[in-house]
């Protein structure tokens, strides 16, 4: 399994106990009472180093290219995806994966981007990047999802929506700010989960959701590090620093009311086990479409609008000048 920069201690430490095992087997020599020893040790590195990550070690984790994309999580959560295609106006987007499925007996429409795990499929997915015909695909199955009272479930993993100008032609903007328009208004309950990535517009083209959750190490932003990095700083190696200051890590976006959960990830990231996390978010997610179907469509449409509402308030506490003079 290949290691970020960050983890090269951890992975020479387990290279030496896996050489250690195979050298005792052969030659037939006790070698437990140092492989303990050094396992311990191992241990203790993986506490200090996965407890303490810093954001952009989460950003590194939440790239990884090992890391499971959303239709391995669609075959890790159902059994019965039917997969849909095109926007009924220009194309089908590869970037843009869709179609019916049962999670826990319910049926849902399940949508996500998808990345690919070589170049070659990298190419026929464009990253992960969705083309203007991937975000009204997607609005497209939610209104047929909405037709057939069915939960909606988004997975998002992009770092944006493609940039070019084929995409910006067709309306890029236009598409995902409809996107937003729409979302609003389904009458049916709808979930969302970033898995990886959550990069900008690209991100919120499919996440106006009842319901937003992250994985521990993914990460949910207006811009990238490295694009901060470089209009701040016009430097992309600033990027570590760019990813301290955007808070763009669960543990920021639950305390901000961006999202509602942070789904635990196994120590050194989901692609460690993804079958955890897997189940983790098949609990999560069967746990809010029963709290959601509870609700009428009117409650649901204000609680949503109310939800995005609310993101980004504060609230100043107002000193009273007199008080402050009778105290002096």
């Amino acid at each position: 399994m290949s290691g970020l920069d960050f983890e090269k201690p951890i992975l020479e430490l387990e290279a030496k106990i896996k050489e250690l095992k195979n050298f005792g087997s052969d030659k037939k020599i006790n070698l437990v009472p140092e492989i303990k020893k050094l396992e311990q040790k191992l241990e203790k590195m993986k506490k200090d180093i996965y407890e303490n990550l810093t954001d952009w070690q989460r950003v590194q984790i939440a790239r990884h290219p090992q890391r499971p994309y959303t239709c391995d999580y669609i075959h890790m959560l159902t059994a019965d995806f039917l997969e849909l295609h095109g926007d009924r106006l220009f194309a089908d987007d590869f970037a843009m994966i869709a179609g019916f499925a049962t999670i826990d007996e319910q049926k849902v429409m399940i949508m996500g981007h998808q990345k690919g795990r070589d170049t070659k499929e990298n190419i026929i997915r464009n990253f992960g990047c969705a083309h203007p015909e991937g975000y009204r695909k997607a609005i497209r199955l939610m209104r047929l999802a909405e037709k057939f009272h069915l939960p909606v479930v988004t997975l998002i993993d992009t770092p944006g929506a493609y940039p070019g100008v084929g995409a910006e032609e067709r309306g890029q903007a236009q598409a995902i700010a409809e996107n937003l328009r729409d979302m609003v208004g389904i009458k049916t309950p709808i979930i969302a989960v970033i898995i990886g990535e959550g990069g900008s517009g690209g991100a919120i083209g499919i996440g106006v959701a009842d319901r937003v959750c992250i994985l521990q190490n993914a990460y949910y932003s207006v811009i990238s590090p490295e694009g901060c990095a470089s209009i701040l700083w016009r430097n992309a190696v600033k990027a570590p620093e760019a990813a301290n200051a955007l808070k763009l890590t669960g543990e920021h976006l639950l305390k901000f009311g961006v999202v509602d959960c942070v789904i635990p990830e196994p120590q050194g990231g989901a692609h460690r086990d993804p079958e955890y996390v897997a189940g983790q978010l098949k609990a999560i997610i069967s746990k809010y479409i029963q709290e959601l179907l509870l609700l009428s469509s009117q409650e649901l449409l204000e609680a949503r609008y109310q939800k995005f509402r609310k993101i980004g308030e504060f609230s100043e506490n107002l000193v009273d000048p007199a008080a402050v003079d009778e105290k002096a």
